[in-house]
């Protein structure tokens, strides 16, 4: 049966990008880094990611949370905050850019692992830092899958450092992001639900969710693959 999804063609980089700056988020294993490469083949944007190799605390933070994860936020906060500065180079000299993160992830994953005494340090020590100057993106792609298929590509990437990750932690986390994008209001939201959706060896999938991308209007929209 011949398939109705709009013909894709994997790289096209004479085709303009409908918009300047694009943040793909959601929680850990939602296949961020994928997309964003994916959508810098389609479109001639400048792939950002974030690198969590490069934080020296996230290793010892799986292993043992509690004690880790002040320091593993407060390094996160740095990062971000350069990165953000990166984005907004990149904008000032007429580039486009897509990236895996915004400047307000930290504030998520902070309030989330921290308990109250760290988090009041937390904000007084990082306050606004991680946004700064930070550009506002043009659109942000909120990936979404249930904690089940979160920790099923956690594994199947096998990274050392993720393997005491737990289904618990997931779902405090896709929970976390649910949240915080139902009140963000800094950027248009497009929702994707990628439980039925193969974002990175799909064209037809791929294709779908351009086509989503390059219709949208208004502030908020939501897109779930129908079976």
């Amino acid at each position: 049966m011949p398939s109705n999804a709009p013909p894709v063609t994997v790289t096209a980089p004479d085709l303009r990008a409908p918009h300047r700056y694009i943040a793909v988020e959601g929680p850990i294993g939602v296949g961020k880094t994928s997309l964003v490469q994916r959508l810098a083949e389609r479109w001639p944007m400048r792939p950002l990611l974030e690198k969590p190799e490069d934080n020296p605390f996230l290793a010892r933070f799986y292993g043992d949370m509690p004690r880790y994860a002040l320091s593993t936020e407060l390094q996160f906060a740095i990062q971000r905050a350069q990165e953000a500065g990166q984005t907004a180079d990149i904008l000032a000299h007429g580039g486009a850019v897509v990236t895996d993160f915004i400047a307000q992830k930290s504030g998520i994953f902070a309030r989330l692992t921290l308990d109250d005494d760290e988090w009041r340090l937390y904000e007084a020590l990082v306050g606004r830092i991680a946004l700064g100057d930070a550009p506002v993106p043009d659109l942000v792609i909120h990936l979404q899958a249930s904690p089940p298929t979160l920790l099923s590509r956690v594994h199947k990437r096998a990274r050392a450092d993720e393997a005491r990750i737990t289904e618990a932690y997931l779902r405090e986390l896709g929970d976390a992001y649910d949240q915080f994008f139902y009140h963000y209001d800094d950027s248009p939201v497009l929702t994707v639900n990628t439980e039925h959706l193969d974002l990175l060896d799909s064209d037809a999938d791929f294709a779908l969710l351009l086509e989503h991308i390059e219709t949208m209007r208004g502030r908020k929209a939501s897109f779930v693959k129908a079976l």
